[in-house]
């Protein structure tokens, strides 16, 4: 029996989504593409070039407006919106998506995907098995996958050094609600508490939470390290996203549209679209900060403009300069190895 989803959906959101249909013939069609992250985030980045893409190929008969996160709802309820066919796109991450698709919880698993950036974004977008292994599973829920690309490692946040799973004990660490998610973090010895990403600067604040893991520009963006004092590399998972589309609305479009919206996979389509030279900053500058247990691989370049610039003093701690500085243009890449290391942005 085919699946469904249990509508949450608001009638404030339902009733602005529908302010475009009444408002008279249009001389484009709207396309409307949903997001759960912020303006100016990799999602975004994404977004932007698919709009720009998708309106100059279809000649302007095909008008795309974006929806950063907060406008329409949680993450959750973007994809209701999608399957009920309110949205046409929107980005799905497997953090949540996996209540839904279980499948699609393979990519939460920790450890799992590779340290290379450019062989897992291949393989997040280029794999033709794992398209087809989820297609169904996408259908079940009326949705269309369309791709999936990394945004980049995730990382721990707390206001305490968390170098060993002896550290998690008694800890509250917000998580995505995917059901694989928690019980990790459960393993990890933590107390994995879902929480709307909305809501998680308050419930640091509020002491609702210890920590929170997320990549690095989320947590510039959302402020994160304004009411937390560490940051931590594991190396244990990167952030990944899906882009779907409402089942019936891609079902419905001519031949030539549904080549607009898939793309080619090789070259102009989706590793282009997803690569991160084009939505992460190159950056540079040090860090300062403590690692254990780093592994020997091939070097990781990250972006971290939320921290401030230091100098390194290779391992050991080093106590950080000030916090708000990384609320400057203040940006670092770092490219060795994968390893557990905190880093303190107190300024204490």
């Amino acid at each position: 029996m085919k699946r469904t989803l249990r509508w949450s959906l608001s009638a404030v959101s339902a009733a602005a989504l529908s302010l475009g249909m009444l408002a008279g013939p249009a001389a484009a069609a709207e396309w409307k593409f949903a997001l759960e992250e912020v303006d100016g985030s990799v999602q975004d980045a994404y977004a932007e070039e698919f709009k720009k893409r998708i309106e100059k190929k279809s000649g302007g008969d095909v008008k795309v407006n974006i929806y950063p996160y907060g406008t329409l709802g949680t993450s959750t309820q973007l994809t209701e919106l999608v399957a009920n066919g309110a949205l046409q796109f929107a980005n799905a991450s497997p953090g949540h998506l996996g209540k839904l698709i279980a499948p699609i919880q393979v990519f939460s698993i920790p450890y799992l995907l590779p340290k290379n950036d450019e062989c897992t974004k291949q393989i997040l977008g280029s794999s033709d098995v794992l398209y087809e292994s989820l297609s169904d599973e996408f259908a079940n829920q009326d949705l269309k996958l369309l791709t999936m690309y990394p945004e980049g490692e995730m990382v721990w946040t707390a206001n305490k050094k968390i170098t060993s799973p002896e550290d998690f004990n008694n800890f509250k660490m917000r998580v995505m609600t995917s059901p694989l998610l928690v019980s990790a973090y459960e393993a990890f010895g933590a107390n994995p508490t879902p929480m709307p990403y909305s809501e998680v600067y308050s419930g640091l604040q509020l002491g609702q939470i210890d920590g929170q893991v997320n990549p690095i520009f989320a947590i510039e963006e959302m402020k994160f390290y304004e009411v937390q004092d560490y940051m931590i590399w594991a190396g244990q998972q990167e952030f990944t996203t899906t882009v779907v589309a409402n089942a019936d609305f891609y079902n419905g479009l001519s031949k030539e549209r549904k080549q607009l919206v898939e793309l080619d996979r090789q070259g102009d389509g989706r590793r282009d679209l997803q690569d991160p030279e084009r939505v992460q900053p190159e950056a540079s500058g040090e860090y300062q900060g403590v690692r254990q247990g780093a592994r020997d691989g091939p070097p990781v370049r990250r972006a971290a403009r939320a921290l401030p610039q230091g100098r390194s003093a290779g391992r050991g701690e080093v106590r950080r300069n000030d916090r708000r500085a990384g609320q400057e243009d203040a940006k670092r890449a770092q490219e060795g190895n994968r390893g557990v290391r905190a880093v303190d942005v107190t300024g204490s």
